[in-house]
């Protein structure tokens, strides 16, 4: 059965968080010879759970490679459905600075900030990103669980969102509006 696959931003100056990204997220090759083997070995298993979708990890180390990964995949016409984003990376960017510049170029991008650190509370960073539903907090060392989680429920939120605007671009047309 073929799954969508649905395109996930991770930026961050730590290269082990992004693996730690991809065990969780992305399908692994080794992983699926295991399983055929061990259905060969011990006969079919149903599946314990169901995944509509895959994800794809993209990966930049600092917020302006971010920033300009975003860039290029709405000129691809394949826009992300989802950026986790490192709070700290110096020396560039942080998270909040990321968040905003991204929020420039694809203002329907959710978007999870994901710290080790309490440097902002959820008023100080709402205040900065004022998108705040499409913004989570993930906090390291984050639950192989919750990032599942988050990632599935904000790549739909981007699907929903993106549903919400062109029914509000229809009505505009169609009211003349």
């Amino acid at each position: 059965m073929s799954r969508e696959i649905r395109k996930i931003l991770v930026v961050d100056d730590n290269h082990a968080v992004h693996e730690d990204y991809r065990k969780v997220l992305e399908p692994d090759a080794e992983d699926g010879k295991l399983k055929q083997l061990e259905s060969l070995l011990f006969g079919e298993k149903k599946p314990t759970t169901v995944e509509r979708f895959q994800f794809a990890i993209d990966s930049a180390f600092q917020g302006e490679d971010g920033l300009n990964l975003v860039k290029e995949s709405i000129a691809a016409g394949s826009p992300y459905a989802a950026a986790f984003i490192d709070m700290r990376m110096p020396p560039g960017w942080n998270g909040i600075r990321t968040a905003q510049e991204i929020w420039n170029v694809d203002s329907n991008l959710p978007i999870v900030i994901c710290t080790a650190y309490t440097d902002y509370t959820w008023e100080e960073i709402v205040a900065e990103l004022p998108r705040s539903e499409l913004l989570l907090i993930l906090k390291k060392p984050f639950d192989n669980i919750e990032l599942k989680q988050m990632a599935t429920s904000q790549s739909e939120l981007r699907q929903l969102v993106e549903m919400a605007t062109l029914s509000r671009q229809e009505i505009k047309v169609a009211f003349g509006k």
